[in-house]
C-alpha cells in the first residue's frame, strides 16, 4: 500500500511566479483551477495513470518561454506529478488536456496544485445516491477544518463548518451553518442573500465532496475539497 500523501511529491515546484502586468487569467491555454462556474454539479475524477502522471505547462510558465503550451511534450511536462488512484477535481479541458484542482483529504496540512494534466489520465468518478440520513450525518475531516452534518427538525439536516487557511503574513477564516434538506443526491446550502455563501455537497465514494462560491469567509477561502468522516 502506498503512504498517504504521496501524490503531494514535488508540488511545490508546480506553479510558477509571472509577473500581473503580462499575465492573462482568461486565456484558455492557461489553468486557472476548478472555480464554481466551471462545473456543476462538480466532478470528481481518479488518476488511471500508472504509476505516475506528470503536471503539463501553461504558456505563461518558465518565464513565459512556454508558449506551445500545454503539449505532450518534454518541454512542457512539469516535475510534478500525481500518482495512480489520486483524485481531483475537474474544470475546463484544452485540446487533449484537463485543468483540475487536487488536494490530499489525508494529508494534515493544506498542501494542494492546480494545473493541466492529460485527460486520457483521468476517469470520472460516479457519485452516490444517498437514501438515507446516515449516508450524510457525520463529522467530516479536511486539513483546513471540519464539516459536521447532525439530525435536525422536521427532515432536514443541520450542516456547520469551518476552515481555516494560512496566508503569507496571517490567515483568513470561513464558516456556515443552516438546515438544509437533501434533494436528489446534493445538500445545498445557501444563506439567501445574492453574492453570499453558497455551499454544495454531494457523496463520493467514502467521500464527502465540497464546493462553494468563494463566499464563505476572506479572501481566498474555499470549503472545496474531500473530506472523511471520522465519526
Amino acid at each position: 500500500m502506498r503512504a498517504p500523501g504521496i501524490g503531494l511529491l514535488f508540488l511545490a515546484t508546480l506553479l510558477s511566479a509571472v509577473p500581473a502586468s503580462a499575465y492573462d487569467a482568461e486565456d484558455p491555454k492557461n489553468c486557472n483551477g476548478v472555480g464554481w462556474d466551471n462545473k456543476s454539479p462538480w466532478v470528481i475524477a481518479k488518476v488511471t495513470a500508472k504509476p505516475r502522471v506528470n503536471f503539463i505547462k501553461s504558456p505563461y510558465d518558465d518565464d513565459f518561454k512556454a508558449e506551445s503550451c500545454p503539449a505532450l511534450t518534454d518541454a512542457c511536462r512539469r516535475n510534478a506529478y500525481l500518482v495512480t488512484d489520486d483524485l481531483v477535481f475537474v474544470g475546463a479541458t484544452q485540446g487533449a488536456f484537463t485543468c483540475i484542482n487536487y488536494q490530499s483529504p489525508l494529508a494534515k496540512k493544506q498542501i494542494g496544485a492546480t494545473g493541466w494534466l492529460p485527460s486520457a489520465a483521468l476517469t470520472p468518478v460516479a457519485r452516490m445516491s444517498p437514501t438515507r440520513a446516515s449516508d450524510w450525518i457525520g463529522k467530516w475531516f479536511h486539513p483546513g477544518g471540519p464539516i459536521e452534518i447532525t439530525q435536525g427538525a422536521g427532515g432536514k439536516l443541520h450542516v456547520e463548518g469551518g476552515i481555516t487557511v494560512p496566508t503569507a503574513r496571517d490567515f483568513h477564516t470561513g464558516e456556515f451553518a443552516g438546515d438544509v434538506v437533501p434533494k436528489d443526491d446534493m445538500l445545498d446550502f445557501a444563506d439567501g442573500d445574492d453574492g453570499g455563501c453558497h455551499v454544495q455537497m454531494q457523496r463520493i465514494g467514502a467521500w464527502l465532496m465540497v464546493g462553494d462560491n468563494g463566499g464563505c469567509g476572506g479572501a481566498g477561502v474555499t470549503f472545496q475539497g474531500l473530506y472523511r468522516r471520522t465519526k
